[in-house]
Formats: structure tokens, sequence, C-alpha cells
């Protein structure tokens, strides 16, 4: 069974200020370590006269890839609750770089740890996180008799109408949730009399951003 999960879609930013220090949280969509690098390594020539400029990044649908860093700070007061935030809002394929600017104020490991993952926090306000659920795009054949009726159908569960070609029958591409798949070729078949040609073309995972929908392969 495939399950719906969050990623980060659009890249943000955000600060905080904790007894004069600065914390500048930056966040970037990633696929893979090489593009986490990468972006970390931007990050680290952006801000090259910072104390420290911490990570944490999560990949894979199931959140199989895991890391993060204190870049110099004391052990488990940065990365390690930078990578907690992500864990709890369940959101991959995102990595984030925490950049600090000391203030000459010692904030010790509480509040260090407060201000790490408030700083995350802070960021992810600025940014656009999807929810991605499994579906199958089903191409449905019909004649014009039956379109009136499977356009009902679709009406009734809100499912999305990717595609419609119209020529001496009528083809339409519907983007169906993995759950709502068996019954609506049910209906389908018994509103149609058994008419309606149904086919399965894809496995994908798709999500909704400002009413667009948002397609994404199974892999």
């Amino acid at each position: 069974m495939r399950n719906a999960y969050k990623i980060l879609y659009k890249e943000g930013t955000g600060e905080l200020i904790e007894k004069k220090s600065r914390f500048i949280a930056s966040f970037r969509p990633v696929k893979t370590e090489e593009e986490a690098q990468a972006f970390i390594e931007e990050m680290r020539k952006k801000y090259w006269d910072a104390r420290h400029n911490c990570y944490a990044w999560i990949l894979g649908k199931n959140g199989e890839g895991k890391r993060c860093s204190d870049d110099g700070e004391p052990s488990q007061t940065a990365g390690k609750p930078m990578l907690d935030v992500l864990e709890g809002e369940e959101i991959v394929n995102i990595c984030v770089v925490v950049t600090r600017y000391f203030g000459g104020t010692l904030l010790g490991t509480g509040g260090l740890v407060r201000a790490y993952s408030g700083a995350v926090k802070e960021g992810l306000k600025a940014c656009a996180v999807v929810t991605l659920n499994p579906a199958k795009k089903l191409l449905i054949d019909t004649d014009y008799n039956g379109v009136g009726k499977i356009q009902y159908l679709l009406g009734q569960l809100n499912l999305v109408t990717l595609n419609s070609e119209y020529t001496d029958h009528v083809v339409l591409t519907v983007l169906v949730p993995d759950e709502e798949v068996e019954k609506l070729q049910a209906d389908i078949t018994e509103s149609t009399g058994g008419k309606a040609q149904i086919d399965v073309s894809d496995s994908v995972y798709f999500g909704m951003y400002e009413k667009e929908v948002l397609l994404f392969p199974e892999g």
C-alpha cells in the first residue's frame, strides 16, 4: 500500500534573534545528497563571515536518508534539534541550513537548542509544503451517450480531469486516488452498461498548490 507524504515544494527563509545572536534558516527542496551538499556549500559561500552554518536534511518518500551537523556548536545543540523539527513535521526531500552570527552572549545548551529549532520553525512559515497522495491515471473511453453519466460520477468524487479528447468517441484522462479506483471502475461500468473502457495508464503522486495540480512520478 502506498502512503501519502509531504515534501518541501518551494523554498523560503526565516530569521530569529536570540540575545543578539542572529539565526537565519534557509530551505531548499532536494532529492539527492549531492543536491543537499551543493545547497549547503552555496549557503556557506553566501554567509562566509558567519561563525556557524549548521544543517539537516531528509531524503526519500519514507525519510530513509537523514543527516545533520552542528558545525562547531556543542554536540546535539544545533543539527539534531533542526532535524527533529523536520521529522516532527514529517517533511521529506528537504534541506535546511541555519546560519548563526554570534551576538557576543553565550546561550547555553538549552538556549542553542531552542534557537536552532525555533529558526527552523520560523523559516518553515515562509516555505510551501505540499502533501503528495498516491493516485492512478485512468483512461476512460466512452461513447457520447456515456459522457454525462461519467462526468457526474467524477464530479461526485471531486476528481480532476487532466485531459479530454473528443472525436467519434470520448477519451478522458482522470486522476483518481488509489482508494477510489476500484469503486469508480465499478460505478462507471454499471452506469454505462459496461460500454465504457477503463485502463490504468500510470501510478503517480499528486498534490495541490494554489489550485494547481502537481504530478510526481512513482519513483
